[in-house]
């Protein structure tokens, strides 16, 4: 049985390796497959993808993504509709874990390169994927933490306004925040909340947790939506300045409440590098390049001291 395995395995990885030589001797598609279209994060993802297509006329690249993060039918759609039309190489940012596995499958069964980035695919999905870029996430959330704990003290009640239960960066992100306070203060977590990736849906749900909780000393947005409806949310309960709020992502909005000394951080991936390196990635795989398992994209802690500064200017969007 393991024989059959081990071969099974072997016939799948030289279809892969031909599919990819395939690609590269004529130009084809490069399809760059994001959790939403709707979201500045996402866009910037494009932007980056674009400025790895652009100087070479080799290969063309298209964008696409459903019209909301949990939307995750429509996600693996739009990956099933890139293998049936012959993609060169695909660029996936999963919005689920498990459902997206399944179609990752068949594309390299299809001999079609995939890079994963931003979430990582259930463990039931490795081997069928080439590459995965992404922020550490678990590692963020612990500088978030890090960030929460000196900012807001050691006891108090701290809110988590998360987005999307399950999805695997928030798993990292907010459990690894969540278990380094419980490890290294007596910060009191109040939730996580979950607004689907909706930014009204977070403005609500913080409305109710501000005024059920008039005793906060930390909040914490756990991705650009979410951190968004947090800030309009302590701005109009005018708490701004009286809670340490904290932030994930780095839009122009979540950039304006740090000015305005609503939010005291915000914790910043490097989007255009997920999409910049993504579309990298998958050329090389698809020329016939070895390219390493992980890629780390990094995040950066951008506050009022240093959000002018070109570390932070170079990952803002």
């Amino acid at each position: 049985m393991n024989i059959v395995k081990k071969g099974l395995a072997a016939s799948l990885i030289a279809l892969a390796c031909a599919g990819a030589g395939a690609s590269a001797a004529q130009a084809g598609e490069i399809a760059v497959i994001v959790k939403t279209t709707n979201s500045n994060f996402w866009q910037n993802v494009n932007k980056g993808a674009k400025a790895a297509i652009e100087g070479q006329s080799e290969h063309t690249m298209s964008f696409d993504g459903p019209a909301a993060e949990s939307a995750i039918a429509d996600e693996v759609n739009l990956v099933e509709n890139a293998i049936n039309r012959g993609v060169a190489g695909i660029v996936l940012a999963p919005s689920d874990p498990d459902a997206l596995a399944p179609v990752v499958k068949r594309a390299y069964e299809s001999g079609i390169p995939v890079v994963i980035i931003d979430s990582s695919l259930a463990d039931s999905a490795k081997g069928t994927y080439q590459a995965f870029l992404s922020t550490d996430n678990c590692a963020a959330g612990e500088e978030v933490a890090k960030r929460m704990i000196e900012e807001a003290g050691d006891s108090g009640k701290v809110a988590v306004m998360s987005y999307v239960a399950g999805v695997g960066s928030e798993i990292g992100r907010v459990g690894c925040f969540s278990d380094y306070l419980k490890n290294n203060s007596k910060l009191e977590i109040v939730g996580p909340y979950y607004s689907q990736s909706q930014m009204a849906t977070a403005l609500n749900q913080t409305t109710d947790v501000l005024s059920a909780n008039p005793d906060l000393v930390g909040i914490f947005g756990a991705n650009e939506p979410t951190a968004v409806g947090m800030g309009r949310a302590i701005v109009q309960a005018g708490k701004a300045g009286q809670l340490t709020a904290i932030g994930f992502d780095g839009n122009q909005d979540l950039q304006q409440f740090v000015r305005d000394g609503v939010l005291d951080a915000i914790a910043v991936q490097g989007s255009f590098a997920m999409g910049e390196k993504g579309v990298d990635t998958v050329i090389k795989l698809i020329n016939g390049e070895k390219v390493d398992d992980f890629i780390n994209t990094g995040v950066v802690i951008v506050d009022k001291d240093n959000i002018d500064s070109p570390e932070a200017q170079n990952v803002l969007y």
